[in-house]
């Protein structure tokens, strides 16, 4: 199964460890450090024109985790994932 996170890119479910609301996430030190981090290293995609509500932080086997960086809010992902892990 996949998670559509919007404009066109998917992940597969079995590659997400969570996804965050930016409001709540964003106004701790630990998290700041971490997304401005992997923002230096590259390992930020943004998938949203407009404002950012969440992220969602996957990782592939043998690799280091991706942050990608969403419109939709967290509660939106979170339905499309419960949907989808019936299909």
């Amino acid at each position: 199964m996949y998670l559509h996170l919007g404009q066109s890119v998917v992940v597969p479910h079995r590659e997400i460890l969570g996804i965050f609301d930016l409001d709540n996430t964003s106004w701790a030190y630990k998290t700041r450090e971490f997304l401005d981090r992997a923002q230096r290293e590259g390992r930020v995609v943004d998938v949203c024109d407009d404002l950012p509500r969440s992220f969602v932080l996957a990782q592939r086997e043998n690799d280091l985790p991706r942050v990608y960086i969403t419109q939709l809010s967290s509660s939106a992902l979170l339905r499309r994932w419960e949907s989808s892990v019936f299909e």
